[in-house]
């Protein structure tokens, strides 16, 4: 069975102000899709795993211990990390923490919260 990590910004610490935010959304929008993400993946059959981090210095020091606890089969990189204009640094350390401590594991981009399954399926279905 597929094990998934899923990096994505802690909605608390989502600023919503930033011009790469998407327009209407909110903590509580980040929130149901993470969930609704989580559980298609698991009724999919596949695992799933959230790890939620900031966007500050102390992101890729959260990447590199959740993928020192568990070996993933793909990686799925949010949206908001990607998007925001105010944290490309934080976006570049997290893609160097996941170079670094999974090589070779494929790196998957969802278009939001709730399209993590079809990220990862994007690379586990065709390789």
């Amino acid at each position: 069975m597929p094990r998934i990590l899923i990096i994505g910004y802690d909605p608390d610490s989502v600023d919503f102000s930033d011009p790469g935010s998407p327009p209407g959304l909110d903590i509580d929008k980040i929130w149901a899709g993470a969930k609704a993400s989580l559980k298609r993946i698991e009724d999919y059959g596949w695992t799933g795993v959230q790890c939620m981090v900031r966007p500050d210095d102390t992101a890729a020091g959260v990447v590199e211990r959740a993928l020192s606890d568990a070996k993933y089969d793909c990686i799925v990189i949010g949206g908001g990390v990607r998007l925001a204009y105010n944290s490309v640094p934080v976006f570049e350390n997290i893609v160097d923490a996941v170079r670094r401590s999974a090589p070779g594991t494929p790196l998957a981009f969802n278009e939001g919260p709730e399209k993590s399954l079809e990220a990862a399926k994007r690379w586990l279905e065709r390789h």
